[in-house]
């Protein structure tokens, strides 16, 4: 059994908010369309499913793999900690937020649990790759909101009165665990880490409304079932991108770090990795195995891997795995 770094082929989905950058900043397969909104890297939800590209393993999805070789994939401690797990537990994507999205909130695991069909609650981290002066991110409520207080405003169509915002820079993290209302604004493309889930409740939508007048449902009763009130405004993490290994995320669902300018051993330790390049080029290397990855280029180390060493020489890379506490 291999036991190399699997890629995939990137699952790409357009909607009225994407664009064009998807293939301009990171070089994806997209057509002549301008929507291109979301690249899903490596996922395993449903019948979104990557597929692996190359190799003895090539024409298996991430889902096969996790169903018929979950320990091989995800390492004994994480097989032993999660004996209910259906699904592999992260997505990678990339977004091109060519206009605003929808206000939105995930619920938690409890409560993604009662649903039907059931899934996992999303708790998503942002790296910033591109912004425009006037992009904005909405993350948290403003302090004093509660729930009573956003009910009004989503029935008077005022729900971004409730929004705290601010400018973000390329190179900001923004930490958004299930419950934190939240919205990318239009100029930006991101990396996203996040649970493999897809359930979002809609707060609010810029009172938008289709060709023929109408507008998209809102969740307003889950929405305000799920949503934190305590959390409060949500701020980016911004640190300057500089040499060197930094955690820029570390919870109970996965751990973000940034690889920017330098070698970095990794894998070998019976646990999965996730590795994406958001700018310049990486190299993965063991014995005489070497993967060479360009900007927006993904894949997975699977638990039996070996060590590695990964090359980030004046490139900046995003590496992600499991909590490290199982």
């Amino acid at each position: 059994m291999t036991s190399t770094p699997l890629r995939f082929c990137p699952l790409l989905k357009q909607t009225i908010w994407g664009g064009r950058r998807l293939g301009e900043m990171l070089h994806k397969p997209i057509g002549e369309a301008d929507d291109y909104a979301e690249s899903w890297e490596i996922v395993d939800h449903g019948d979104d499913q990557s597929v692996v590209t190359d190799g003895e393993l090539a024409g298996q999805s991430l889902g096969e793999l996790f169903a018929n070789r979950r320990q091989w994939l995800m390492g004994k401690d994480w097989v032993e900690a999660n004996p209910n797990a259906k699904t592999f537990p992260l997505l990678l994507k990339f977004l091109d937020c060519n206009r605003v999205l929808s206000v939105q909130v995930h619920p938690d695991d409890a409560y993604g649990a009662t649903m039907q069909p059931p899934d996992l609650g999303k708790t998503e981290a942002w790296v910033i790759l591109h912004s425009e002066p006037d992009s904005v991110i909405y993350s948290g409520l403003k302090a004093g909101v509660d729930r009573e207080s956003l009910r009004e405003m989503m029935l008077a169509g005022e729900t971004d009165r409730a929004l705290h915002s601010y400018h973000p820079e390329v190179g900001d993290c923004v930490f958004i665990p299930a419950g934190t209302v939240h919205a990318l604004g239009g100029g930006l493309v991101v990396a996203e880490i996040q649970q493999s889930s897809n359930t979002t409740f809609r707060l609010f939508d810029w009172n938008r409304v289709d060709a023929s007048g109408k507008s998209r449902p809102l969740h307003i009763e889950s929405s305000l079932e799920v949503s934190d009130y305590e959390r409060g405004p949500v701020d980016p993490i911004r640190k300057p991108i500089q040499s060197g290994t930094e955690t820029l995320v570390e919870c109970d669902k996965f751990v973000l770090r940034r690889v920017h300018d330098t070698n970095q051993t990794i894998a070998g330790d019976d646990r999965c990795h996730l590795v994406t390049v958001i700018s310049g080029e990486a190299v993965l290397s063991s014995g005489n195995n070497t993967t060479k990855l360009a900007t927006g280029e993904s894949v997975l180390l699977p638990a039996a891997c070996d060590q590695m060493e990964l090359q980030a020489g004046e490139s900046t890379v995003l590496w992600m795995s499991p909590p490290t506490s199982i």
